[in-house]
């Protein structure tokens, strides 16, 4: 590809591991450094001012989706008219085959049933004491509501997190770790083409409104699966790396909790802004369509371009002071969902999730704080932790030492 002159570059590689413990430093540079910055270690351009992301994220005619959303070619040929690597008409036919089980309405009518299994979950969690708020609490919840929607089986559900967890880290280079995850991935479509059929899907479930659209001829059947997968994938990662964010918020800063304790109708806001501050999917890559030129420097049509949500959501030209966790900054307008036509389906029920959480929480917890050191995850695409030891007292508990 013939580059053009002018253009601001780094040798800096966004997915090594050292930097991606910490990447906000850098990314800060790279915002500095220019509006779009050629990356030359995977040969990609990178955007992480808000404006610029936001605006790319909704030009869908320039920044396209349809010749998919990784950074290298051969899993980009694997995802070509998927929901995710799809635009215009096709995008909208595959999304509308479940916009009514996603409408505000469908969602809300699911809200007594989460918030039931939110409570028994902590109720269980409780007596330890101490546990691993990712993988006994931030994980449990999302896997159980979302496969229970698309209506697959109960055996065979242990492959979804690291199944989903391998689908977002091809979407990065072919490293040695990608490798490595690569048959959590084969196992976790074999399952889905395994279970997604009538006889294994629950009548009535996401799943089987997926194959009534291709009886009906809305659906072509080959988009079937991909489309089960799509909804699974989407419904968990995001949902599990954003609640346990948060968690550990509450952990770290006592005055959070406190105050969130004290009035729950805080639950949104602290859910929002913990995405905003560490925006689970950091990033995906899109195409020109065009030569465009951002902030100076043009980015070639043909480009790999990445659009850096976690980058955006610390702009510090759109939010004031934004390292800080602030949990009255209102941050209804983060990036951490997407937004435009490939705005998170999902997202309703991620949020719906996780107030539930938090509601049974504040019911029952006094205190919460760390048990342990946080330990990162490491995935080039999705920001989250592999454990997050929590230590719990219950108001029962405190008020027993009071007395």
């Amino acid at each position: 590809m013939t580059r053009f002159r002018h253009q601001v570059a780094s040798d800096v590689d966004l997915f090594s591991r050292a930097l991606l413990e910490d990447p906000y430093p850098v990314l800060r540079e790279l915002r500095d450094l220019g509006g779009a910055v050629y990356m030359r270690q995977h040969d990609f351009y990178v955007l992480t001012r808000y404006e610029d992301v936001r605006r790319a994220d909704r030009d869908w005619q320039i920044f396209t989706s349809a010749r998919g959303v990784a950074l290298v070619p051969e899993i980009n040929a694997s995802q070509i008219g998927g929901v995710l690597a799809s635009d215009g008409p096709e995008h909208d036919s595959l999304r509308a085959v479940l916009r009514e089980q996603v409408s505000p309405r469908a969602i809300n009518k699911l809200r007594g049933d989460i918030d039931r299994q939110a409570a028994e979950l902590v109720d269980a969690l409780i007596p330890l004491g101490t546990f691993d708020a990712v993988t006994q609490l931030a994980q449990r919840l999302p896997v159980q509501v979302v496969a229970d929607l698309i209506g697959v089986p109960d055996e065979g559900r242990e492959k979804l997190i690291p199944g989903a967890d391998a689908a977002f880290a091809s979407f990065g280079p072919l490293t040695p770790e990608l490798q490595e995850r690569l048959p959590y991935l084969v196992a976790f479509l074999d399952w889905i083409a395994e279970v997604g059929t009538r006889d294994r899907l629950r009548p009535g479930s996401w799943g089987a409104a997926v194959l009534d659209a291709v009886d009906e001829g809305r659906l072509p059947a080959e988009k079937a699966f991909p489309l089960m997968r799509a909804f699974l994938v989407a419904g968990m990662d995001t949902t599990v790396n954003g609640i346990a964010s948060m968690l550990r918020v509450f952990a770290e800063r006592p005055d959070v909790w406190e105050e969130v304790r004290n009035d729950p109708k805080l639950a949104g806001a602290a859910f929002e802004e913990a995405l905003r501050l560490e925006s689970p999917v950091q990033g995906f890559f899109r195409e020109t369509t065009c030569d465009v030129e951002i902030d100076g420097t043009t980015v070639p049509a043909g480009s790999r371009v990445c659009l850096h949500f976690g980058a955006a959501n610390r702009d510090e030209r759109h939010f004031v002071d934004p390292d800080r966790f602030d949990l009255h900054r209102g941050s209804l307008d983060h990036l951490a969902f997407g937004n435009g036509v490939h705005g998170c389906a999902g997202q309703g029920l991620a949020r719906l999730e996780a107030r539930a959480i938090v509601l049974a929480l504040t019911e029952r917890v006094t205190t919460f704080e760390l048990a342990g050191s946080p330990v990162r995850h490491y995935n080039p695409v999705i920001r989250g932790l592999q454990e997050l030891p929590i230590a719990v007292t219950t108001r029962a508990t405190a008020e027993g030492v009071r007395s």
